[in-house]
């Protein structure tokens, strides 16, 4: 369980799986994966309940600049709790902060830069791009439910359309005004974020990833790895897959 303490800096926490029962100056919080919680300085927090087995989390201590400290950046505000746009963009800054800090090559400067990394992704929140309640709206969420409860099997826009009986061309439509991109792209994201996780928490080699995350041929896989993350597969688990554990 979380102790109970009360502390100068701000801690920001980022729950990967399972869920962190928390609680500042008596009121509550359930953090679930993808979630983060900024606990403030100087306020009593704790846990409310035990650690559950499968509970993995990051967490950081900050302090902000001094008082009439100039630092040429724009304010954004971000949420004590919230749940992440893109939870993997969080967990690759903590590891590579860690990286950083075990190997000896972390700066006050480079420390700085991450936590700051650290905290717009903590502000970046899920936001659909369409009105809620519309039938259009209704329609994409029902399509983004479908890829993630389905990524891993071979579906493509016109299957999500038959499952959902609405025509391709115009669910294709709704979910670029929604998500911003197609529906493919959509599906891809899907995958990769399974995808990255598998490389960096499992003993699983490259081809057995692809076909659990959807992909039944592996070079296509690694060309959409490579042309989303910038890096093929085995590049990015030598990169991310160190094991970082801290109970204190």
């Amino acid at each position: 369980m979380h102790p109970e303490r009360r502390i100068d800096s701000y801690e920001l926490i980022m729950v990967q799986r399972g869920c962190l029962g928390m609680q500042e100056e008596g009121h509550p919080f359930v953090v679930n994966a993808g979630q983060t919680l900024l606990l403030w300085p100087h306020r009593q927090h704790g846990g409310v309940t035990p650690y559950p087995p499968d509970l993995a989390f990051y967490w950081v201590h900050f302090r902000l600049a001094a008082a009439g400290c100039r630092i040429p950046a724009k304010k954004f505000k971000v949420p004590q709790c919230a749940t992440l746009k893109d939870p993997d963009r969080l967990i690759m800054l903590f590891r590579l902060f860690m990286d950083d800090q075990e190997s000896g090559l972390l700066r006050p400067l480079t420390a700085n830069l991450l936590l700051l990394l650290m905290l717009c992704e903590a502000a970046r929140l899920s936001r659909p791009n369409l009105p809620d309640n519309t039938p259009a709206a209704v329609l994409a969420s029902q399509a983004n439910i479908f890829i993630h409860t389905h990524f891993h099997e071979p579906i493509t826009t016109a299957t999500i359309a038959g499952a959902l009986h609405c025509n391709p061309d115009y669910l294709g439509r709704i979910c670029r005004e929604a998500f911003g991109h197609t529906l493919t792209t959509h599906i891809h994201e899907r995958r990769l974020r399974h995808a990255r996780r598998l490389l960096m928490d499992s003993s699983l080699n490259i081809k057995e990833i692809a076909q659990a995350c959807g992909f039944m041929d592996v070079g296509y896989f690694r060309r959409i790895f490579k042309r989303h993350q910038g890096t093929l597969p085995l590049a990015y688990r030598r990169r991310f897959a160190r094991m970082h554990v801290n109970t204190e």
